[in-house]
């Protein structure tokens, strides 16, 4: 009977037994939730005494208070630097433009000091002579513009003056002859037309270019006043070749 009942326990037939705990669950979270506590505690008690001994509770915010006045500080000083760079470029630009305006005045001042030396150049052939000639040629200039080989073109100016006081007015024409050579062979032209109207009291200053053929040397040029067919003055240049 014994063994029956011992092999009925071995066999699936045998009966259930539960195994339940001694404690319950109620008490096993609360049991929990005390001993999380109790390490937190012990944990922010671990990390302020830390802080205690490393002096950090204490000094931390007078550091950091350091830090914001010095970052006000700097920022104050790059603010005043900033104003200094920005002070110095504009005095840098200022004195920029004031030496070039300098540089255009002297400019300016050489080309009115050359104009006036040509002025007074030109005044001084003004001045009477000690000729009887009523009428004078003075400055006679002519100067070749290009290369002989090809079409150039002959730039002159002449003065013509009344070497008198209160001279009446001269109607006449201005001629110029220009002479040389052509391909090695002579070579002489005049102005078109006869010459140029020239009329004036006292001095007439008169220029103008002129067209010349290919393969021309220009050695003299001269210039003649005319008043009807007679001839009252006489000038003639050289050029140098």
């Amino acid at each position: 009977m014994r063994f029956r009942l011992f092999r009925r326990r071995l066999t699936v037939s045998a009966p259930h037994m539960t195994v339940r705990n001694a404690m319950a669950w109620p008490l096993r979270w609360a049991f929990a939730a005390i001993v999380l506590g109790f390490c937190a505690a012990i944990s922010l008690w671990a990390f302020e005494f830390g802080k205690g001994l490393a002096g950090l509770d204490t000094h931390s915010r007078e550091e950091l208070d350091r830090l914001r006045a010095e970052v006000v500080q700097l920022r104050a000083e790059r603010d005043k630097t900033q104003s200094v760079v920005n002070t110095a470029g504009s005095l840098l630009t200022a004195e920029k433009a004031a030496q070039e305006h300098l540089a255009g005045q002297i400019r300016q001042l050489e080309a009115d000091n050359r104009t006036l030396r040509a002025d007074l150049g030109f005044f001084e052939k003004l001045i009477p002579a000690s000729t009887t000639e009523a009428i004078a040629i003075r400055g006679l200039q002519a100067e070749a513009l290009g290369a002989p080989e090809l079409s150039l073109q002959m730039k002159w100016q002449v003065l013509v003056i009344q070497p008198v006081k209160n001279a009446p007015e001269f109607k006449g024409k201005l001629d110029l002859t220009f002479t040389g050579t052509q391909n090695g062979k002579p070579w002489m032209m005049s102005l078109p037309d006869g010459g140029q109207p020239l009329q004036f009291h006292q001095y007439r200053r008169i220029e103008g270019l002129v067209d010349l053929p290919p393969q021309v040397v220009v050695h003299t040029v001269s210039a003649r006043v005319l008043e009807g067919t007679a001839t009252r003055a006489v000038q003639t240049i050289k050029l140098s070749s």
